[in-house]
């Protein structure tokens, strides 16, 4: 182990820094994007040279016994000012493989995850999608077939057309945990973010144990009027597919959901 710790040493080129000391982990379309925003501007941390490295869920990189985590730690430059390191790819927390290999990367490693309404998420993937040119289904074709999909006996992931599957946060916390410590898992709520960003940051502050925050500016990012709206069907649809999901989550993390369910 001595032998595996001074080579990552010299991977990341600097003796202060054996290995990653946090991922936010999760979930897409939830505000990551923002709260990576918001963190590269504390001089404690260091985060990748880019947003989504997707290590973690590359399955080839996994193969063997011995992944290659100079593939991994080529993703970052620490400064010598800088206290910790981390990145954001949020599709960490929904695949399936993806916190066995972080554990088996760093067993003492934090993760946080930002959830956002399953719902408003859904619908924000689709539009996503659809933008990119890679969906030309309606949201209700989409959301059906994957419905349909999901209830199939060959279930399996996918990584774009994930829209219902990705919501169900509670499977994919309890995961997190079978892995992990409860005190290594930060759960926050976008809704708050957006509303009092400073509240989180000083949050994050505290589990990642730096100095605080300075007060920042609300951040939009990738925000955007839809063209098109959720229409009754498919929000009454997404209601009823949840409505179990939020009441597990409500027992999982002691938070009301009641915001969730209008």
């Amino acid at each position: 182990m001595v032998f595996l710790n001074n080579k990552i040493k010299s991977i990341l080129g600097n003796n202060k820094f054996s290995r990653i000391d946090f991922i936010i982990c999760g979930t897409q379309k939830g505000g990551t994007t923002a709260l990576d925003a918001y963190l590269r501007t504390h001089s404690d941390i260091c985060m990748a040279d880019k947003k989504e490295v997707h290590y973690f869920d590359t399955d080839r990189y996994f193969k063997d016994q011995n992944p290659n985590y100079k593939k991994y730690h080529k993703y970052f430059s620490p400064r010598d000012e800088n206290q910790i390191i981390g990145e954001a790819t949020p599709i960490y927390m929904y695949w399936d493989r993806a916190i066995e290999r972080i554990h088996e990367y760093n067993s003492k490693i934090k993760l946080i995850i930002i959830l956002r309404n399953p719902i408003d998420r859904a619908f924000s993937h689709w539009n996503m999608e659809r933008d990119k040119g890679r969906e030309s289904r309606s949201f209700w074709q989409a959301i059906v077939d994957e419905e349909s999909k999901i209830n199939s006996s060959d279930r399996t992931q996918d990584k774009r057309f994930s829209y219902l599957d990705r919501g169900y946060y509670s499977s994919q916390i309890k995961n997190i945990y079978k892995y992990f410590k409860e005190d290594q898992l930060l759960v926050l709520r976008n809704d708050l973010l957006r509303v009092e960003p400073d509240r989180i940051l000083m949050h994050i502050a505290r589990f990642l144990a730096i100095s605080s925050f300075k007060p920042i500016k609300h951040r939009e990012v990738n925000s955007r009027d839809y063209p098109v709206r959720m229409n009754k069907s498919e929000l009454t649809f997404l209601k009823k597919n949840y409505e179990e999901e939020f009441n597990s989550l409500e027992d999982l993390l002691g938070w009301d959901l009641s915001s969730w369910r209008k």
